[in-house]
């Protein structure tokens, strides 16, 4: 068995320590999503944690891992008789992003309870880690349905498994966490509201700490055991406080100073909803219980607030998480009590979370990019981002436009019937959504059409010697349901970025509506890619990625200039098509071509540019073409070039979601005509 990397001997990311920590004394606080930057610890902190949890007590040869002392009444292994149990470490699962819905919640056998009536039931990753951690790396990249499903046993303590009227139900109360980079694609804000606490990681600028980093891996890498040995008492005695805290949180008491202060601090963020109210005071009392106190203070309610709240304030993913300090300071201060909190009983504000007050606040600014004096940094930083530049003067380039204010579009979708990952575009056969039919199964059944089952074994019963009133039942009769839903799409834009759109308020209105498809693409859950073309040539400015926040950084630093290579950005846009049919062939892609139709540059460049369009219109690829031409004296080219596409034309104006209601159909029918 792999020694795992000590707990305590991860240098540095006080909040996200503390954070495992709490959920560690108290599960009910909902679980942690761990947010940063690839290499920042993630997942060897989240290891390390399932060293530090205290040993179960489980019922003998249960597969629930059912308490002893008061074991689960509707247990499908129960019930269970006085007696008869074990102690093991507490388990850490994990949940591999390729998962099923029957590898997360179980399967029953349907065969068996159609024909005998008997629940045959196979516990998934759900039973397997109740009492325990379920870890889920890369969350931001599981199917939403699944996430769904996992937080629905997290905040319930049950999975419930059903299939066709038969149901079974067990236990499933875990610590649930789930680690992501955000570059990779963002969760939707409904699942980041039902994470209890989230914390941003990043690794440090100090580099005496980086020092202390590769010093510590590099000696666990050479001598595990050595390593961990050298760090036991330190985890010893961090073990020994989390069994204390746990202990302790029955009698901590929340008094109605920290409501108000809880309260009015949700109040204040605008945060959606009461989940919030109700993970900071979970949060509160669990970082009271681990300081050791028996009372929840104004630093508990200011540390849970900073846990508990910024995810929740983000509208759209194009918002940073983060909270105004000053804000929650002014907050807490207003609706404080009229006692003042013991000076005694005050934890050290500079202790980390294995410190005798658990932690608290944000790390400390550091100098560099994520901290430190905003006159020390880089002329063109602002808050830590980079701003766009003045780019070099010459070839009639122009510095980057900011976009307009983004609207709500109309849905373009691709035709016909598809079978990519889950999403919300187009439609698709799909494990969710309306039953359209009925099929042999390939593999394992999943979703029983009982009415094709019934009708497949019915001519049978006489020759298999029904006798009674079951029906019997035979492999050969299981039907599966064949359903449709919505999956999500390839979104590739191609963006012309010439002197022809260098126009500032024109090339604001371009960006914006590039910005308003993109959260479109965020809402329908598709990939997306940034082609641009201008000067001599054409560039991939962004691979495809789920990251539409990358999309929309590469699109605001975009700068604009030179000739309208048009026909180099379609042929650009085919090779990356091309390139992304072999890496995920079922993913259909719509290309959305953002231009004027002008094409300038080279020998003839309207004809080559006619042809690069009709190798898409040829392999039947769904495009739209977005007509930024303007003017009182407008040439039609854009509508010559989705002629060629085999596509749809729709200028800025109507592109708007009260505007472009036939657009769909318009796509459909003329997809169709090309093909």
């Amino acid at each position: 068995m792999t020694t795992p990397f000590p707990f305590t001997a991860v240098v540095g990311q006080d909040d996200l320590r503390l954070a495992l920590l709490l959920n560690a004394v108290s599960p009910a606080v909902g679980g942690v999503l761990v947010r940063g930057e690839k290499g920042t610890a993630k997942s060897t902190a989240v290891r390390a944690l399932s060293a530090l949890m205290p040993e179960v007590d489980v019922v003998s040869e249960c597969r629930f891992s059912c308490d002893p002392g008061s074991p689960d009444p509707g247990c499908p292994d129960g019930p269970h008789e006085p007696g008869g149990f074990a102690s093991r470490p507490a388990r850490m699962v994990e949940l591999p992003v390729g998962a099923s819905e029957d590898r997360l919640v179980g399967a029953l056998d349907i065969e068996r309870a159609l024909s005998e009536g008997v629940k045959a039931f196979e516990p998934g990753l759900l039973a397997d880690a109740h009492r325990g951690i379920l870890y889920v790396d890369e969350v931001n990249l599981l199917h939403d349905h699944l996430v769904d499903l996992l937080l629905d046993a997290a905040a319930m303590g049950a999975s419930y498994v059903e299939r066709e009227g038969v149901s079974v139900r067990h236990a499933a109360r875990f610590l649930l966490v789930g680690t992501m980079n955000p570059e990779e694609g963002e969760l939707r804000p409904q699942l980041l509201d039902r994470f209890g606490l989230t914390v941003e990681v990043a690794a440090s600028r100090e580099p005496e700490q980086r020092v202390e980093v590769v010093r510590r891996r590099l000696a666990y890498d050479d001598d595990p055991a050595g390593f961990a040995a050298r760090w036991a008492e330190e985890e010893a005695d961090v073990r020994a406080r989390i069994v204390a805290a746990k202990k302790l949180l029955p009698s901590v008491r929340l008094g109605d100073d920290a409501l108000r202060q809880i309260a009015a601090t949700c109040a204040a963020f605008e945060v959606d909803g009461m989940r919030a109210d109700i993970v900071m005071a979970r949060t509160a009392t669990a970082l009271a219980a681990w300081a050791g106190r028996t009372d929840v203070l104004a630093e508990d309610v200011r540390q849970a607030a900073l846990l508990a709240l910024p995810h929740r304030r983000r509208r759209n993913p194009f918002d940073a998480p983060g909270l105004d300090e000053d804000k929650l300071d002014e907050t807490l201060e207003e609706f404080s009590g009229d006692d003042d909190p013991d000076p005694d009983l005050d934890p050290d504000p500079d202790s980390g979370p294995d410190g005798p007050g658990g932690g608290g606040g944000q790390p400390a600014p550091e100098d560099g990019p994520q901290g430190g004096d905003q006159e020390a940094r880089p002329e063109g930083e602002q808050d830590g981002q980079p701003q766009p530049q003045p780019q070099p003067s010459g070839a009639g380039e122009q510095s980057a436009a900011r976009a307009s204010e983004p609207f709500r579009t109309k849905v373009l979708s691709v035709p016909g019937l598809g079978e990519g990952a889950a999403g919300r575009r187009s439609r698709a056969r799909t494990e969710h959504g309306r039953t359209t039919g009925a099929r042999r199964p390939k593999g394992s059944l999943t979703k029983l059409h009982l009415a094709a089952t019934v009708q497949a074994a019915a001519p049978h019963q006489r020759a298999r010697g029904r006798s009674g009133p079951g029906l019997v039942v035979r492999r050969d009769d299981l039907r599966q349901a064949t359903r449709e839903g919505r999956e999500g799409n390839l979104v590739l834009f191609v963006v012309d970025a010439s002197g022809s759109m260098a126009a500032r308020q024109r090339m604001s209105a371009v960006k914006g509506a590039v910005l308003s498809l993109l959260l479109d693409a965020y809402q329908r859950r598709d990939k997306v890619g940034l082609v641009t073309f201008r000067g001599s040539g054409a560039e991939v400015a962004l691979p495809p990625t789920s990251s539409v926040d990358a999309a929309a950084a590469r699109l605001e630093s975009l700068p604009t200039g030179g000739r309208t290579p048009l026909s180099a950005g379609l042929l650009r846009a085919h090779d990356v098509l091309r390139v992304e049919r072999l890496r995920d062939p079922a993913r259909r892609p719509l290309v959305v071509v953002v231009t004027d139709g002008r094409a300038t540059g080279g020998p003839e460049p309207v004809a080559l540019a006619g042809r690069a369009a009709r190798l898409f219109a040829a392999e039947g690829v769904a495009s739209v073409v977005v007509d930024c031409e303007s003017g009182p004296v407008r040439l039609g080219l854009a509508g010559q070039l989705a002629g060629e596409l085999g596509g749809t034309a729709v200028t800025l104006d109507e592109l708007r979601a009260d505007s472009i209601a036939g657009l769909v159909k318009d796509v459909q029918g003329t997809s169709r005509r090309a093909a």
